[in-house]
């Protein structure tokens, strides 16, 4: 079902010239990423200059947002997609999905599981490579989409909180009491998929619900900052600290960028009732722009302490993609000058500094002069991010993005 519910683009996302450059730099992602594909099974991490490294470590969210990624790029027409999704789908089931105890392990190297871990981050991955599969019409994605329903019913949503827990070992036993937003936010991302796949009310409940907590409690209790981790009751533990890029303390913008931008896709799939969440989103929005942007070296600091304050003041790409969606999704709703103006800050700083114009894709973070550093990653290790900071503008709505992208074939 097309959305009829959005307007004519306007400002920056109406130019031509942008939105050249937002195509062709989709095009360049979906080059650049293609030698991602090991002959056989699986994938490579690639290089800065695009070439396969020699870590033979696959993650599950690596197999499932290429499997996205290319669905989205099929939906574009662009050629060349195929064999990613239908090796990404393989691959889920010959290596990922656990014969033994069911679910998904975290990663493989070669043929040996490497961390057999079942995480509601990676499984919710899997709904959406799932869902976008469907969309591309892949024969398997029913299977897989109803094989992850039943694990995630199963053992990681809580229906009584209407939230996901987060970990469990390789055979469902617990080994933690951690919880987790950023599990719940690409669940509702996820599901949000998935309903706009299937048509299943359940999976737009379901995110309503996550979403509910996050940005209808949490948020405002915090002044409109979200805390990343929580107890097994769900209460916030502040002094929380574990791996300074996946579980930092404090917040993270670039997560309220991405929670603000599915709040307001929620809002338009659910038919647009009431006005508040709108302006919870661009109030979370707009607190992480504030708190975060550097003032001196420009981009966002990585992490924030609780007042606001820069904690790790790295500076990665994906908080720059994620301000560039929540950007255009207001732009598109209700725009006013500041989103503007900002929408063309952040797009300025991304070309300047995270884009490769040279050799494809995206640096994954910068230096303190602003220059490509290989501190926190090994290459160039993702797609998903960079592709959808240029997806999500060129599609005129808020939801349903995927049935409405722009033909890329030229």
């Amino acid at each position: 079902m097309k959305n009829s519910s959005h307007s004519a683009p306007v400002g920056l996302l109406a130019e031509a010239e942008h939105r050249d450059m937002l195509k062709q730099n989709a095009r360049d992602n979906l080059a650049f990423f293609r030698p991602s594909l090991r002959s056989g099974s699986g994938f490579h991490v690639l290089g800065w200059d695009g070439a396969p490294l020699a870590d033979t470590v696959q993650e599950l969210h690596t197999t499932t947002r290429l499997v996205h990624s290319y669905a989205l790029g099929k939906l574009a027409n662009v050629d060349g997609c195929d064999a990613i999704i239908d090796q990404g789908m393989r691959y889920l089931q010959s290596h990922h999905h656990d014969k033994a105890h069911g679910g998904f392990v975290w990663a493989l190297d070669g043929e040996t599981v490497h961390d057999g871990r079942k995480l509601a981050y990676g499984h919710v991955f899997v709904l959406l490579a799932g869902a976008s599969a469907r969309m591309v019409g892949h024969p398997d994605a029913d299977a897989l989409i109803d094989q992850v329903t039943a694990e995630l019913d199963t053992h990681f949503w809580d229906e009584d909180r209407g939230l996901l827990a987060d970990e469990f070992n390789r055979d469902w036993t617990p080994f933690s009491n951690y919880r987790g937003m950023n599990a719940n936010m690409h669940g509702v991302e996820a599901h949000l998929t998935a309903f706009e796949a299937t048509g299943r009310d359940i999976y737009l409940s379901r995110a309503g619900r996550i979403l509910d907590f996050f940005m209808g409690q949490i948020a405002p209790e915090h002044g409109w900052r979200l805390p990343e981790h929580y107890d097994s009751d769900w209460q916030v533990t502040p002094d929380y600290a574990e791996n300074p890029m996946f579980r930092p303390r404090g917040t993270t913008p670039g997560h309220s960028f991405e929670l603000a931008r599915l709040l307001l896709q929620h809002w338009d799939l659910a038919g647009r009732n009431g006005r508040e969440a709108p302006e919870i989103a661009r109030r979370v929005a707009y607190r992480a722009l504030e708190d975060a942007w550097d003032e001196v070296r420009g981009g966002f600091f990585y992490t924030l302490d609780f007042d606001g304050t820069p904690d790790i003041r790295d500076r990665y790409w994906w908080p720059v993609t994620e301000a560039i969606g929540v950007l255009a999704a207001l732009i598109k709703h209700a725009p006013r000058p500041e989103d503007e103006k900002w929408y063309a800050r952040v797009w300025a700083f991304a070309e300047a500094h995270f884009i490769d114009h040279d050799a494809g894709g995206w640096f994954p973070e910068i230096d303190n002069a602003g220059k490509p550093t290989g501190a926190q990653f090994m290459g160039k290790p993702d797609i998903y991010h960079a592709l959808q900071a240029t997806l999500f503008p060129l599609a005129p709505g808020i939801s349903r993005m995927a049935e409405e992208l722009p033909d890329l074939s030229t």
